[in-house]
């Protein structure tokens, strides 16, 4: 018997979070151990060189995985020509990047990132020998085995990077982590995707249909890239490499907790949304190019994002200010004093972490509909603002400035359901009733454990004596209040339970 939305979608939630939970366990092992062996002149080194990759691997998929996605039912045809295209894109990519190293390496004034970045950015030409074969396992949903793939690329890249690192590598050890990891989750992509088999052939015609609806996502991922990094660089130009290290560390922590939640769900999210959405055309070349908000939904879409909105809260706010709670003792215990000055910069990231979950909910909604032209000018005046922001804040120093950061990222919610809460009929009042509840529990359940727990001096015990009494209020909490979304987690658990 075929199974309902509902039934693939729970399923999809719980391989979401067993791929989520695990890989961010691996990471914190791994990191931990890095970060012992390693300086923070290694981090800086491999730090500055994020937006670059990043920034080269959005210009190579070109938003073109989202529109595979976001067809109904994609063909072989598809997925080939999306395959042909990402490949010449890396080739082209890559070259343009190993010639442009000796320029990258003046800029932040460290000659060592000339050879480290050639290595670096191999992953590029690497990573699209799978971006389709991603594509296809994320439309179909097999949650399952991405998680087994995710797992096995980053014990083996984990390993790689922990041994060189005890032979006194140093940065080495980070770039051959990035070569190993997406070299094995390309392995394990070509193994479980046997329906289809890539060829190199010049038949572009699928991408060229898709081509106005994925420029749009490219232009915006390109400045999502440049908005995630964009303090990397700044702080890679004005201040010490160390600096750059310590604020690598606080964004590598948070972005590690905040993406428990979102790729929890952004695995399933446009994949849910757009078989709950009517029958409409995604990749027509007569799409407008102004935003045109007028709703295309039905009920059941809007239920069904207001439910993954909610889980999203659910677990997200109390991660991320829980992770604030304990950031100073959590950075002590785990990789050291050396590492204490990115305490501040962690708390200030973890509570606008806390809604970046979030931003993939809506960002999902908007591709879902079709709406790449929402997504990207949202995205366009999101960087825009954030620069400015950056530029009046950054003569008060790191701190003063990564909060004014974090404070915007906030904010910016709000245009972001002005526009795109449009496109489903998505009330204000309805947003605040969805989220506010877990913000104002978790923070009030936080505020309470930190005074509870002040007077307790032993790192350890004040590090399990905060995230157990946060937990059970947190908890209690829930309970009380009768949220909805518990009760479901907890049916779901049981049956689960009940099942095996």
């Amino acid at each position: 018997m075929p199974e309902s939305l509902k039934q693939r979608t729970a399923k999809g939630l719980f391989w979401g979070a067993l791929n989520s939970g695990t890989m961010q366990v691996l990471n914190l092992i791994i990191g931990i151990v890095l970060a012992r062996l390693l300086t923070k002149a290694d981090y800086g080194i491999v730090g500055v060189l994020t937006i670059f990759t990043a920034i080269a691997g959005d210009l190579q998929s070109a938003g073109f995985t989202q529109g595979l996605v976001n067809i109904k039912h994609p063909t072989h045809r598809d997925y080939n020509s999306v395959f042909t295209f990402n490949v010449m894109v890396s080739v082209v990519m890559y070259t343009i990047l190993f010639l442009c190293a000796p320029l990258i390496a003046d800029f932040f004034r460290q000659p060592c990132l000339t050879g480290v970045s050639r290595l670096v950015f191999l992953t590029i030409t690497i990573s699209s020998l799978g971006i389709a074969h991603g594509g296809y396992m994320t439309k179909n949903m097999m949650n399952r085995e991405l998680a087994i793939i995710g797992v096995a690329a980053l014990l083996a890249s984990g390993t790689v990077g922990v041994i060189l690192a005890f032979m006194g590598k140093g940065y080495w050890a980070l770039a051959w982590q990035q070569i190993t990891f997406i070299s094995v989750l390309n392995v394990g992509r070509y193994y479980y995707v046997r329906e289809w088999r890539p060829r190199l052939t010049l038949d572009l015609t699928p991408v060229r249909r898709m081509a106005p609806f994925a420029v749009k996502i490219l232009v915006t991922k390109i400045v999502n890239t440049l908005s995630g990094n964009i303090l990397t660089v700044i702080f890679g130009r004005l201040f010490p490499i160390n600096s750059v290290g310590c604020y690598s560390q606080a964004y590598k922590w948070d972005t590690m907790a905040n993406s428990l939640v979102a790729n929890t769900v952004g695995q399933i999210a446009q994949a849910v949304l757009v078989e709950a959405a009517p029958e409409q055309p995604t990749t027509s070349t007569s799409q407008p190019k102004t935003p045109n908000l007028k709703p295309s939904t039905t009920n059941t879409q809007l239920a069904v994002y207001r439910k993954l909105l909610r889980f999203t809260c659910f677990f997200s706010m109390p991660v991320m200010f829980g992770l604030a709670l304990v950031s100073h003792e959590f950075i002590l215990i785990t990789i050291g004093e050396k590492w204490e000055d990115c305490v501040p910069l962690l708390q200030a990231l973890c509570v606008s972490g806390a809604f970046m979950p979030v931003y993939v909910m809506y960002q999902n909604l908007a591709i879902s509909q079709g709406r790449s032209d929402v997504y990207m000018w949202l995205n366009i005046w999101q960087i825009i603002l954030q620069i400015a922001v950056i530029l009046c804040f950054h003569r008060y120093g790191m701190f003063t400035m990564v909060c004014a950061y974090s404070a915007f990222l906030i904010l910016w919610l709000l245009p972001w359901h002005y526009f795109a809460g449009r496109l489903i009929c998505y009330r204000w009042r309805d947003m605040f009733r969805d989220m506010m509840p877990f913000v104002l529990a978790a923070a009030a359940v936080m505020l309470l454990t930190h005074y509870a727990t002040i007077m307790i001096h032993s790192l350890w015990v004040l590090l399990a004596a905060r995230v157990l009494l946060a937990a059970i209020l947190y908890y209690a909490v829930m309970k009380i209040a009768g949220a909805e979304i518990l009760k479901e987690c907890e049916q779901f658990v049981i049956k689960a339970l009940r099942r095996r």
